[in-house]
């Protein structure tokens, strides 16, 4: 029998026609699974943690810290696994291209 990890608990806090902002909760060894991102979008750490992204290209390790941002850019496939012993939780905030942009 193969063992499913848990999965990651999306809950959406804010949605209009700029932005989506999701906070992202996993349990230890949660993951949300395969997503691609049709905008560009900015993450905020609430817990220190270590993330695993899983992409077609292989797996990448980081230590993230609380309120430390970063930001990732529109279209990449990957699954974000929760590599610590603890609870992780960030803020997702994605970036929809306004309307003069387009």
């Amino acid at each position: 029998m193969t063992h499913q990890p848990p999965s990651a608990e999306p809950t959406r806090q804010l949605e209009d026609d700029k932005i989506i902002v999701t906070r992202w909760d996993f349990a230890p060894g949660a993951e949300t699974g395969w997503h691609r991102h049709p905008h560009d979008y900015i993450v905020i750490p609430l817990v220190d943690g270590v993330m695993r992204l899983h992409t077609v290209e292989g797996f990448h390790e980081s230590e993230v810290k609380v309120g430390i941002s970063y930001r990732r850019l529109a279209g990449v496939e990957h699954n974000v696994i929760n590599a610590g012993e603890g609870y992780f939780a960030f803020v997702e905030i994605e970036l929809k291209a306004s309307r003069e942009e387009k």
